[in-house]
């Protein structure tokens, strides 16, 4: 017979409530492997003959009995069990009284008569009891099968395994989950009560009720000799440490031991396991010994059977006790964790080596250690591999009441093409924290695009002795976020193109009827498209209810194809996709247009990964972003595409953050890419969420923006931190002394080309000019969010320590807390203790924090905001199509939005080659677009590419694979 027969059979799952109103419903079937299946035990006393000279019964001595047969008054032990276990639920239900204890049942066969004494149990306890009936002849597959499941279930918090001897194989007993094993009978469990800690283990039911009894026993048994006889299992095991404990002797013997009465008649007290023909004689022992049976259940004999309500009720009640005690550790696991840490060395090396050589040098730790020492649980973690894995978002559940810890900005000053390095200081920062001052910290980083990794750029790991590994995992592919954020915005392109073809060659009724299919007879309309009716006035859900002109109205999107604003996406710089045709196959029937490919980070999908807050508030983004407008002028969305749904089920998976590490081994979260320019340019909101609560109310969570503070801090602060709720302590403003000599008016400098000597030589004329410029700039621009900033100065080995120096001393003049020379590229976490120091001073202050303007403000005036008091500009012009676009959004409601400027980075202003501060300019916006999935309005000053092209000599040109070792060559 089939397992699910026998299920059926047996009412497959059965869910015993202790008492009224405390059911468990809609538990899954689990299985779970639990002690020496159900053991009874028989304490017997032995005496000579009887005076008719016959073998006497052998009677039970379990203290004083009772009338009542289900045992609860039989003995004092029994009572002191139930009671300590009482106070020990009250306890816990006091804690979180929503909570109540599960213990699961697996049994072979229907006998009802185990969970009879259990549920009684159970029920002067107030415990759940769960009893899962299988094949008498079940397979270990089968048994396997169902404790995999209880293992995942939260609700069950203890589980026993009520099946033959034969099929408590090893696999079985060490498949269950130890935390659940509350018969203690897996090998970890028997091994961590041998060593003697009983801290997480379980201390077999079994063998507490045998201890029990020997204690009670009228002859003091301490230092006395016990025997136990064919006790080979894991009870024999725990009963010979248990009594060794209590200072008695344990001698070992077998059933078929010639020694065997010899022993008996030493011995004070005999233990006998297994069932069957063999006993002793009780002429073999001796006066006031006691002797103790220990009968497996499922072998019934007369005095297992007479022992229902003496012994096996005390059992129970260990039993309960232990399933009360699981449930208390789950809870105290469901507790914020204090970390426990544990760095890798570093050994820096003079030459510093390539970035590629210094991450191969380290070995990181397994994914699944650093979890543990972070406090992250065994089921929040989805491992990709060995060194990087999947963080769940049940972790803000879990700790939703531990209170945050302190949230640092990493900015810089106008990039150049010299770079300034804000990844590697913001690697070297957590570094030092967290391995050197031994405060909990986070690095919170965007997922690199495969465009500038095989372009122009690099990596973006870090760089050095700071950075995040394997960095090769970090620069490619990674867990596949921006792969899935590339096949939703191009399913949503094709959705787009096949919508268009479809309305223009079919009839109203056709497009019904195919929108609308009729399924065995039945016409339905789907949760999406009853959305779309909603939106569109028609509160009906039967379709043979709507009027020829709401079946118009319906199926009719009537795109706009010269207003659509949806293009696909692919994560390669490639330059001639910026602008293509298609449609012009004969089966698309005439309906070519221009459209173009977008790099994929620049993807609307990618800017509402990083400022969604959950999968519910990222399915409602993906269904309210507008593609185009209809040829009325109304606003086409994914979810009147009827697509947003399948979005979010590409989506599901990107949303949960990478967790990897640094080279000395502290955390990093690695999740989302958005561009600055054209959009926000930060990492998720969920990274640096779950970073924060995580690292406690002392931790730090450094997370970074792209470019310049003028681009990725202000939208940090006024895009970023509106969407989280969360509040920044401290800006830390990175620079370089060859970026400040071109603020300063130093020669431009070409990719590839040598530096000018302005750059190499000492020059403090140059520094002084760009630090009086773009560095005093910016360090105003944090500060009109009244957040303190801390100059960090990203030390090269051409800077001279007199222009180190002039660095330092200037930014402190120009309003910077403190402003400190970094070595973390060479030296790692210890090149930058005296930043971390300064970070943990600043944070340490009361925050000012506020945003820049009034989120209710005309879009106009928040754009005008923005243009004059973070970029410097005189004003603002707009195109009459700008003007035109501001008035159609705030017809259409979206006016309060945030603003995102799409500028260019390399300058403040919006002329690239404007270095330092310029002044005296007018802004031109002359576009304005909106991103209402991610939820914000993006002006364009300029022309911004969104499709980057590959040079002349790209990166790929170094990147090679060895065939034999599989090892990667030239990546950065």
């Amino acid at each position: 017979m089939k397992l699910s027969i026998i299920r059926s059979a047996c009412g497959s799952l059965r869910i015993h409530p202790a008492s009224p109103g405390n059911r468990v419903s809609g538990l899954s079937r689990r299985c779970q492997p639990v002690g020496p299946a159900n053991s009874r035990l028989t304490l017997r006393t032995a005496s000579a003959t009887s005076s008719s000279g016959t073998k006497p019964k052998l009677t039970v001595n379990f203290g004083k009995h009772s009338q009542k047969d289900d045992g609860f008054e039989c003995d004092s032990s029994l009572r002191k069990v139930v009671q300590s276990t009482k106070e020990a639920m009250l306890a816990l239900q006091r804690r979180n009284p929503a909570i109540q204890p599960l213990l699961a049942i697996i049994q072979a066969g229907e006998d009802d008569s185990l969970l009879e004494i259990n549920k009684k149990m159970a029920g002067r306890i107030g415990l759940n009891i769960t009893q899962i009936c299988l094949a008498k002849e079940c397979s270990e597959d089968e048994i396997v099968e169902e404790v995999l499941k209880l293992n995942e279930d939260p609700r069950v918090h203890g589980v026993y395994l009520h099946l033959p001897p034969a099929s408590l194989t090893s696999r079985v007993l060490n498949t269950l989950k130890p935390e659940k094993d509350v018969d203690g009978i897996s090998d970890l469990n028997i091994g961590r009560l041998v060593r003697g800690d009983l801290s997480k283990g379980f201390v077999p039911p079994t063998a507490s009720a045998v201890l029990d009894l020997l204690e009670k026993h009228d002859a003091s048994l301490e230092i006395k000799t016990v025997l136990l006889v064919g006790g080979e299992g894991p009870l024999g095991l725990s009963l010979q440490c248990l009594i060794e404990r209590s200072g008695m002797v344990v001698l070992k013997s077998h059933w078929s031991s010639k020694s065997l009465q010899r022993q008996v008649m030493q011995a004070d007290a005999v233990v006998l396991f297994g069932a069957g023909t063999m006993d002793v004689s009780p002429t073999w022992v001796k006066p006031g010994a006691a002797v103790i049976r220990c009968v497996p259940t499922l072998e019934t004999d007369q005095h297992a059977m007479s022992l229902k309500s003496g012994f096996g009720y005390l059992t129970a009640s260990y039993r309960t006790q232990n399933v009360v005690r699981s449930c208390s550790r789950w809870l105290q696991e469901q507790q914020y964790q204090p970390w426990h840490l544990r760095s890798l060395k570093l050994q820096p090396l003079t030459p510093v080596p390539s970035d590629i050589e210094i991450s191969r040098a380290q070995t990181p730790k397994p994914v699944h250690q650093l979890a543990d020492e972070i406090g992250l649980l065994p089921e929040e973690l989805e491992a990709y591999g060995r060194s990087k894995a999947k963080v769940r978002l049940s972790l803000l559940d879990r700790l939703h009441k531990q209170p945050d810890g302190k949230y640092v900005l990493v900015a810089g000053i106008t990039p150049t093409p010299l770079g300034e390095g804000k990844s590697t200081v913001t690697i070297g920062l957590v570094q030092a924290l967290s391995a050197h001052l031994k405060l909990n910290s986070f690095a919170c980083l965007r997922q690199p695009s495969q465009g500038p990794t095989f372009g122009v750029k690099g990596g973006a790991a870090g760089g050095g002795y700071a950075q995040a590994i394997p960095m090769e995992e970090f620069n490619l592919h990674l867990t596949g976020d921006i792969h899935a954020i590339t096949a939703a915005n191009n399913l949503l392109a094709a959705a787009i193109d096949a919508r268009m073809l479809h309305e223009a060659t079919q009839s109203d009724k056709a497009l019904f009827n195919r929108l609308v299919p009729s399924v065995n007879g039945v016409r339905r309309f789907s949760p999406i498209q009853i959305s779309r009716l909603r939106r569109l006035g028609i509160n009906k859900i039967d379709p043979a209810s709507l009027t020829l002109e709401e079946i118009s109205t319906f199926v009719r999107l009537d795109l706009d194809p010269s207003k659509i604003t949806w293009q696909r996406v692919l994560d390669t710089n490639d330059r001639f996709l910026r602008k293509i045709t298609v449609g012009q196959a004969s089966t698309e029937k005439g309906q070519a247009r221009e459209t173009g490919f977008d790099i994929a980070v620049a993807s609307e999908i990618m800017a509402i990964l990083a400022l969604a807050d959950g999968l519910e508030d990222m399915k409602n983004r993906l269904a309210r972003m507008v593609v185009g407008t209809s040829r009325s002028g109304r606003p086409v969305t994914a979810e009147d595409l009827g697509v947003s749904g399948a979005l979010a089920v590409l989506m599901k998976d990107a949303i949960k953050p990478t967790l990897m590490q640094t080279l000395e081994g502290t955390p990093v979260f690695v999740h989302a890419g958005p561009f600055a320019n054209i959009a926000h340019g930060n990492s998720s909101v969920l990274a640096d969420k779950l970073a924060l609560k995580l690292v406690g109310r002392d931790g730090f969570v450094v997370t970074f923006s792209g470019f310049g503070a003028d681009i990725g801090m202000e939208k940090f602060f006024n895009i970023k931190c509106r969407a989280s709720g969360l509040r920044p302590n401290a800006v830390v403003l990175v620079a370089t002394v060859r970026a400040l000599k071109m603020h300063g008016g130093g020669p431009n400098v070409s990719a590839g080309a040598p530096l000018p000597k302005e750059y190499i030589d000492e020059n403090l004329s140059l520094v002084a000019g760009g630090c009086r410029s773009n560095l005093r700039k910016q360090i105003e621009i944090a500060h009109l969010f009244g957040v303190p900033v801390v100059v960090a100065l990203n030390v090269f080995m051409t800077d001279t320590q007199a222009e180190i120096n002039l660095v330092c001393q200037i930014a402190k003049e120009c309003g910077a807390s403190e402003a400190v020379p970094c070595h973390h590229w060479a030296q790692g976490g210890r090149g930058s203790l005296e930043l971390a120091q300064a970070v943990n001073e600043a944070a340490s202050r009361t925050s000012n924090f506020q945003f820049l303007y009034n989120i209710e403000m005309p879009i106009v005036e928040k754009i005008r905001t923005i243009a004059q008091k973070v970029y410097g500009a005189d004003d603002i012009e707009l195109t009459p199509e700008a003007k035109a676009k501001i008035d159609y959004y705030n017809q259409q409601g979206y006016g309060s939005l945030p603003i995102c400027m799409a500028k260019t980075h390399l300058s403040l202003s919006h002329m690239p080659d404007k270095k330092g501060v310029p002044t005296g300019f007018v802004l031109p916006i002359r576009d304005v677009r909106a991103s209402i999935g991610a939820g914000f309005i993006y002006p364009l000053v300029g022309t911004m590419s969104t499709m980057p092209g590959l040079p002349t000599r790209p990166c790929f040109y170094d990147i090679d694979l060895d065939p034999v070792t599989e090892e990667i060559t030239g990546l950065f």
